[in-house]
């Protein structure tokens, strides 16, 4: 349940948050099996404790369990495979500054929040320690490979392409997210989480006006309030007040649910 913001692990808990994570990322790898294999085998909450994994479950608090999968361990490749479909964030930030998203030049004229005329594959670095970095191609070629960078590329495009235009059936925009891969005997394989509010930035479809900030439901709303504040994004990170905390669950609920139809039992 613990929530970061600008790289930084913050102090305060949001209930509900690892279960929707847990939950809306087993939704993604299923629905996008067809573009490229994943980590998932099952969640801990569907596996029976007379199953094979059944002492990992008697093993768990119940808490737990609703936070957490099964999985194949995977060798990481240490690249943040970030997509943008929209200009927002750091991008908009960095755009209104220079004409550029991630060093790449830009069409003049955009607005806060327009759709780029196609899907931007913009990398950064995963940092262990402080920032990440933006990646050129190149850069990526250097550490991966002509072929894998071509891959990943691909298939970071792809598997964004087709999550945004499901979600737009549901009246929700996926404006950019990151994603993660590694290796799994020799596979390349997506990893880690998928099209989550802690993952991407979620926004309303029917409230959508380019031109300012857009209606969400990700973690956007925690960054607006530690930038009103005026916390530097450094450590020691603050914590979240009672108010900002429901808050900022009732989005991840509300994301769940309007992603899958279904509501979280938290």
């Amino acid at each position: 349940d613990r929530i970061s913001a600008f790289d930084v692990v913050l102090p305060t808990g949001i209930p509900s948050k690892g279960q929707v994570l847990n939950a809306l990322s087993a939704f993604w790898f299923n629905k996008t099996r067809h573009i490229v294999p994943n980590h998932l085998v099952a969640l801990v909450e569907d596996i029976g404790r007379t199953s094979a994994f059944g002492n990992v479950v008697s093993s768990l608090s119940g808490e737990v369990v609703g936070q957490s999968m099964i999985v194949h361990r995977a060798e990481r490749i240490d690249i943040e495979c970030v997509v943008r479909g929209y200009i927002t964030g750091s991008a908009w930030a960095e755009y209104r500054k220079s004409g550029t998203v991630a060093g790449q030049p830009m069409p003049s004229g955009l607005r806060e929040g327009d759709k780029f005329p196609e899907f931007l594959f913009t990398p950064t670095t995963k940092a262990e320690v402080g920032h990440d970095e933006n990646l050129t191609i190149q850069q990526v070629v250097d550490m991966v490979g002509v072929d894998v960078a071509r891959q990943l590329q691909d298939l970071s495009i792809g598997v964004y392409g087709f999550a945004h235009d499901l979600a737009l059936e549901k009246d929700t925009i996926i404006a950019d997210t990151k994603m993660e891969f590694g290796w799994i005997d020799g596979q390349l394989t997506l990893i880690d989480e998928l099209f989550t509010p802690d993952s991407s930035r979620f926004w309303d479809r029917e409230g959508y006006e380019p031109g300012k900030s857009q209606p969400s439901f990700d973690k956007q709303f925690v960054r607006d309030y530690l930038d009103s504040i005026g916390w530097n994004h450094e450590l020691p990170a603050p914590e979240l007040p009672p108010d900002i905390v429901e808050k900022t669950s009732e989005r991840y609920l509300e994301a769940y649910y309007r992603l899958t139809g279904a509501r979280l039992v938290a």
